[in-house]
């Protein structure tokens, strides 16, 4: 396996500085980046690193309470979402458990009533991952050569944002998926993690571990960015590999967009410069519908999967 080739972006120019030469190299990173496979790290992103710190060790401790307490968090069976705490389907592969959140406010959201502050943390650690994707996709819309704004605008609705926190198992002597390869189907993601490791990302036919540093935020970009763009950037390709003897803790922030959202590759990198579209036009919640159907009946061969080709156009 290669060693780790993650790029990683300070995006201090975006937000404290006048530093118009920080902003170019950071721009011209991010764009090979998401050209190629859709990964990148930033650092001085906005999130206090303490902060991201209390909420892997407050996501310790509650994974770490027995099934009865951890049940008490789940929402129940007739919830239209499926909020606070859940395990992976017992047919699924992947083995994890996990907290799932709305934004802060939503009905919707289960807490854990212990350990105490984790509420708090988790509230406090989502509005502030909110703030860091805005500017993120503001970012991609720059190194994308779209209009001032074009992403926010057509993605303004931050109420179907959400965020995980997780807990996998240690690997067997049989088995070690932690999360089997896979494409985000959003706009972009954010992972933050333990020191474990795990995370990989599909680079030039290898499997690249991304390993960070205290703080380090992972960005990966999700469908909706490459057919928007009709794949001038890449949905990164992704899994989680279980270490033996150890847990892997992590969060995971999606940047979302709204269901019935209409998405087609855009004027821009079709028609505006000859260029044909690669995949045809679907409703955002049609697309989710078919993922989720994925988790909830797994296919019998990987090959059987639903993902955004999909929606490509044969010749």
């Amino acid at each position: 396996m290669a060693e780790s080739q993650i790029p990683t972006v300070d995006l201090s120019p975006f937000l404290t500085q006048d530093d118009e030469a920080g902003k170019k190299k950071a721009m011209e990173t991010i764009t090979k980046a998401c050209s190629e496979y859709g990964f990148f790290q930033i650092v001085n992103h906005g999130v206090p690193v303490d902060l991201l710190q209390r909420a892997l060790e407050l996501s310790r401790i509650f994974f770490d309470y027995p099934s009865e307490e951890k049940l008490k968090s789940s929402a129940p069976l007739d919830a239209p979402l499926p909020t606070g705490y859940k395990t992976q389907p017992q047919q699924s592969p992947d083995k994890n458990e996990y907290l799932l959140m709305f934004p802060p406010g939503s009905s919707f959201n289960v807490f854990p009533q212990n350990p105490p502050q984790f509420k708090q943390v988790l509230e406090d650690v989502f509005s502030k991952l909110t703030k860091a994707a805005v500017v993120v996709e503001t970012i991609v819309n720059q190194c994308l050569g779209l209009p001032t704004n074009f992403l926010k605008e057509f993605n303004h609705d931050r109420s179907w944002d959400f965020m995980t926190a997780l807990h996998y198992f240690p690997a067997t002597e049989s088995e070690n998926n932690g999360l089997t390869q896979h494409e985000d189907g959003n706009c972009l993601s954010f992972v933050f993690q333990d020191n474990t490791g795990g995370l990989q990302v599909l680079k030039d036919g290898e499997w690249i571990p991304v390993m960070t540093t205290k703080g380090t935020l992972i960005v990966n970009l999700g469908d909706v960015i490459q057919v928007l763009s009709n794949n001038t950037f890449k949905s990164a390709t992704h899994r989680v590999v279980r270490p033996k003897g150890r847990s892997r803790h992590s969060f995971a922030f999606f940047h979302n967009l709204q269901g019935d959202k209409w998405v087609e590759p855009l004027p821009h990198f079709t028609n505006h410069i000859g260029k044909a579209p690669i995949y045809r036009g679907f409703r955002y919640s049609e697309y989710q519908q078919l993922r989720l159907r994925n988790k909830t009946h797994p296919p019998t061969s990987p090959q059987d999967e639903i993902g955004i080709n999909h929606y490509k156009i044969t010749s």
